[in-house]
């Protein structure tokens, strides 16, 4: 049987991580949602996705019969016992949202990419099934973080199946809990604290922890990561692939490629790929008067409630802020956005958007493309003509929010 992940409309409630990537590969735990997929199934499924990112993200669909899975589902053992009892022809939704289907893609080849709902399936004639589901989605920005530790704890139990844990040999780190840690090989650790009594940390391939690092809690550390001399990493955080992370950081996810290495607090956050912090940032996870967090939602256009106290700074791919920088409680920063300066910027910073406090202006594709390869040719990867079909794609689509160009 061939698997389908499918976006829907928490797509639009994601944004700004998915204006550059859908939704199923957005990082929380270890693993992208479709890397956790694809290791559960054993089966690499194929990708659905919005039109602009099909070229980069996407499959092309054949004719035979699929089972379509939600991409921002975490798979758990009543998912797949739907999957293997779903029958041709069938749905099967929790409440007002669609979790599986199966039907041929040749329903889909008119419709050339874009998001699914229970909507298309009646039209198609397709029977529902309903089911009271309960399980791990990621569905708000704030969830990324909120579902990090469960899903961190899921992943480590998905790699003792397939593998056994490297040891830590260094004379002069401590470990505290060290049955709960799940290291890969080629990892560099000298004079480190790692606590892992309260949740499980895993150590991915040829990480560096360097000297006086502090660990605590749950944590993910994916390949090629670096934790900076002297960090302070509070638990229920990932990091990874390639990130550099430093300071203070709690219950945050860096999905990777991306830089925070100096000192600073970090906090129930998330940065996407190809960010950086400069050094001494801080965010704010917590008002002054301890009320709901409000959030910019793209969907709606306009700030939205949570549900949570806690919650600092939203940052998208290729973003990035200068020395010193200070965001409040729950800042939104879109794609390829540049701050600096004194004072507080904005809680919503649209995507190339290029200023702080004082105003801003708009960063110029070109001078953008000159920037991210640059820094991706750091890390010996290539921006694609397909990557900045993307990146030209937002910057038309997110014109909209800079509203000095309008002026």
């Amino acid at each position: 049987m061939n698997y389908i992940l499918f976006e829907d409309n928490s797509h639009h409630d994601l944004k700004p991580f998915t204006f550059t990537r859908p939704l199923f590969a957005l990082r929380s735990g270890i693993f992208t949602l479709k890397e956790r997929w694809e290791k559960v199934l054993g089966a690499k499924p194929g990708a659905y996705c919005v039109p602009h990112l099909m070229a980069v993200y996407g499959d092309r669909l054949t004719d035979e019969e699929c089972i379509w899975i939600n991409g921002k589902l975490a798979p758990d053992a009543d998912l797949l016992t739907a999957i293997r009892e779903l029958a041709p022809g069938q749905y099967v939704h929790s409440g007002n949202e669609l979790l599986l289907a199966r039907f041929s893609p040749k329903r889909m080849q008119e419709k050339g990419g874009g998001l699914l709902g229970i909507a298309e399936m009646e039209n198609w004639g397709l029977k529902a099934q309903e089911m009271a589901w309960q399980g791990i989605a990621i569905r708000s920005l704030p969830d990324i973080f909120q579902k990090n530790a469960s899903l961190i704890q899921y992943d480590i139990e998905l790699l003792k199946k397939e593998r056994k844990s490297f040891s830590i040999n260094d004379p002069h780190s401590r470990l505290y809990g060290a049955d709960n840690i799940f290291v890969e090989e080629g990892l560099s650790i000298k004079a480190a604290i790692i606590n892992a009594e309260d949740g499980p940390v895993y150590l991915g391939k040829g990480v560096s922890v360097q000297e006086g690092s502090i660990i605590r809690g749950t944590h993910a550390f994916g390949e090629g990561t670096v934790v900076s001399m002297g960090a302070k990493l509070r638990g229920d955080s990932s990091f990874g692939p390639y990130v550099k992370v430093g300071g203070e950081v709690g219950n945050s996810v860096i999905m990777g490629y991306s830089n925070k290495g100096h000192d600073g607090y970090l906090g129930n956050s998330v940065l996407g790929y190809w960010c950086n912090m400069g050094a001494d940032s801080n965010t704010s996870n917590l008002k002054n008067n301890y009320a709901e967090v409000r959030l910019w939602n793209y969907r709606l256009q306009r700030f939205a409630r949570v549900g949570t106290q806690f919650c600092g700074l939203m940052m998208a791919d290729h973003s990035k802020c200068g020395i010193n920088t200070m965001f409040n409680t729950g800042t939104v920063v879109g794609v390829g956005a540049n701050i600096f300066g004194a004072g507080y910027p904005r809680n919503f910073i649209p995507s190339f958007s290029w200023g702080g406090h004082a105003g801003f202006s708009t960063f110029q594709l070109n001078k953008a493309f000159e920037v991210a390869e640059k820094v991706m040719e750091r890390r010996n990867v290539v921006l694609t003509t397909e990557e900045k079909d993307i990146l030209s794609y937002v910057f038309k689509e997110t014109a909209a929010f800079r509203s000095w160009e309008n002026k």
